[in-house]
């Protein structure tokens, strides 16, 4: 009972939902809980609260590996994620709603998108359980982002940290310019990785062997679907949520890789993944919020490791807040430049 308690505080994310359900039942300034929440409350806390660096011990990273309550925790962010998209739809059918509390039900869904859909999406994908990696796929559907499962994997985590990555940003590079890099990059490396395994395997591209191909056509039936139930609006609607999703994620991935980079050792070859090529947050509320996400470092030294024993490690570069104020930073380019260039010369990486 004590180990299972221990998943508990990875409810703490489920608070988005309660306010995104708020959103979507409630007028004026409910309609925009979740954005204060995320954007204002999380990073003015984390101003005050001290980041933790502890890690757990051998014996309590042993029994947090078989404590099943972290996996459930992870497997009720896949049914309140389709069940929220549902009451969304009929939130924003609604004939009587105004244009600013429309688009704060949007705004809702577009971080349920983001922190749950795609977020939870990356922890179950990097599992070896076929039915938790059909659960990654099922959540990125909600964000039209399947591919994610293809390049992430494949690509991404083989890449990370060099100028074959799209999803890392360069030094100086803004994050809206890391933006149209990394839409089209990942995209189109998604489609030259399933390319690539089925020549391997002497099948062609245009089959049902090729997961690229079904995951196109598996979102085309899904907006199709809301399509002919909800109506155009609502399809809209939800296609502007699941642009909001990818939006936030992408900028995660821009504030996590931002001008680091691996040596090139012999034949073309790049040195292993080391903590130091990711950057890292043990700010607490954002390590909660995002399942651990923040301390990437470990992640990508050891993408097996699941969320809640990952690390932290001394000599990875550490940014000065969570990820919600890492967030807001970084679409101000000028400030961004001047906090994180000058961290890049404390860590020594420039």
């Amino acid at each position: 009972m004590i180990a299972l308690t221990k998943s508990f505080k990875y409810l703490t994310p489920f608070v988005l939902y309660l306010f995104a359900l708020i959103a979507f039942k409630g007028t004026g300034i409910a309609c925009w809980y979740t954005l204060l929440y995320t954007f204002f409350v999380i990073p003015f806390l984390e101003l005050f609260i001290k980041a933790d660096q502890k890690n757990l011990d051998e014996v309590e990273e042993a029994l947090a590996k078989k404590n099943r309550g972290y996996d459930f925790v992870l497997y009720a962010a896949v049914v309140l994620q389709y069940y929220s998209l549902w009451i969304f739809f009929n939130a924003v059918q609604e004939t009587n709603i105004s244009h600013w509390d429309l688009a704060g039900r949007i705004v809702s869904m577009g971080l349920l998108c983001g922190a749950f859909g795609i977020n939870v999406a990356h922890e179950l994908g990097h599992r070896v359980n076929k039915f938790e990696q059909f659960l990654a796929k099922m959540l990125l559907l909600t964000s039209m982002y399947m591919h994610f499962f293809i390049e992430h994997n494949k690509g991404h985590h083989k890449h990370v940290a060099t100028a074959s990555d799209p999803s890392t940003a360069k030094y100086n590079q803004s994050v809206y310019a890391f933006w149209p890099q990394t839409l089209m990059g990942t995209y189109l490396s998604a489609w030259k990785i399933a390319k690539e395994e089925l020549e391997k395997k002497g099948k062609s591209w245009f089959s049902i062997n090729n997961e690229m191909l079904l995951f196109q056509l598996i979102q085309l039936a899904f907006v199709l679907g809301i399509y002919l139930i909800f109506g155009l609006s609502v399809a809209l609607c939800f296609l502007i949520a699941a642009l909001l999703g990818v939006l936030l994620l992408e900028t995660v991935n821009y504030i996590e890789h931002y001008g680091l980079t691996r040596n090139e050792t012999e034949n073309h070859q790049f040195e292993r993944v080391q903590p130091h090529h990711s950057w890292n947050s043990n700010h607490i509320i954002g390590r909660l919020m995002l399942f651990e996400l923040s301390r990437h470092s470990d992640h990508h030294y050891l993408a097996s490791r699941k969320y809640q024993v990952l690390r932290s490690f001394d000599n990875a570069p550490q940014m000065p807040t969570g990820y919600p104020g890492m967030i807001l930073l970084s679409l101000a380019p000028p400030i961004w430049f001047k906090v994180m260039n000058n961290q890049m010369k404390k860590y020594k990486l420039k």
